[in-house]
């Protein structure tokens, strides 16, 4: 084949390549040429009843979550920011699931640094946590379960439950409220998408933008406090839409 009949070749190839693809070509305007969250959309969590806790567990949760992160004049506690719904649709999702993570034996006490470790998932050990986290305060606090003890009392428990002092049926106690007070941290500073974070507060008390779309503005102006209201992945529910 000759350099002339070769270029030949290519030329009408990529002439039949630019007609073939270009069947689809469209002009833009007006709007963005792709679809927000197209790829793995996050799964906005539906107001309603609790999908994976009882009554009894979502009531113990949220006064877990109160205890956890209490109320104060700059935000509110853990149960009004959301966090026990936050956990309760992890739970029930993928997380709860343990999707995508190897679920198979043997399973050994290993360093930190090696993650999780349990041969049971989230939704197990939350279940027989809060359901231990109950018993327990039934037989110490003359049937009352935690939720119905008062601030101080509940302080207590999870200061004897931190130090290793109480023991609960079916799971490690310490390592369970190491999990808890990481969840319910999440579920406050989490995008209100998934439930927590209820209105913001999270982001508002720190000071945090939020998702917006680009800070060049404010790269050098430390130590300053952003002017605007914080967005989430959905936008801002002050925004009008068109």
């Amino acid at each position: 084949m000759t350099d002339v009949r070769r270029r030949d070749l290519l030329a009408g190839a990529a002439t039949l390549l630019f007609t073939v693809t270009g069947i689809r070509a469209a002009t833009i305007a007006g709007r963005l040429p792709w679809t927000p969250n197209a790829g793995a959309p996050p799964r906005p969590f539906k107001l309603g009843p609790w999908e994976f806790f009882t009554g009894d567990e979502g009531r113990a949760m949220e006064a877990l979550a109160d205890t956890i992160i209490p109320s104060d004049p700059q935000a509110p506690g853990g149960k009004d920011a959301g966090c026990a719904v936050f956990i309760d649709r992890q739970l029930a999702g993928p997380y709860g699931r343990q999707e995508g993570l190897y679920q198979r034996p043997p399973f050994l006490s290993g360093a930190k640094n090696q993650g999780y470790q349990s041969d049971i998932g989230p939704a197990e050990t939350y279940r027989a946590g809060l359901a231990a986290i109950n018993s327990v305060c039934r037989e110490r606090y003359g049937g009352r379960a935690f939720a119905d003890l008062s601030t101080d009392e509940r302080i207590l428990f999870l200061k004897v439950l931190e130090a290793g002092e109480v023991k609960l049926q079916g799971v490690d106690g310490k390592s369970f409220l190491e999990q808890m007070v990481k969840d319910v941290q999440m579920g406050f500073f989490a995008d209100p998408i998934y439930g927590g974070n209820r209105d913001m507060a999270g982001w508002k008390m720190i000071g945090y933008p939020g998702a917006r779309y680009n800070y060049l503005d404010w790269v050098n102006r430390h130590n300053e406090r952003f002017p605007l209201p914080p967005v989430g992945i959905t936008g801002n529910a002050e925004w009008t839409r068109w």
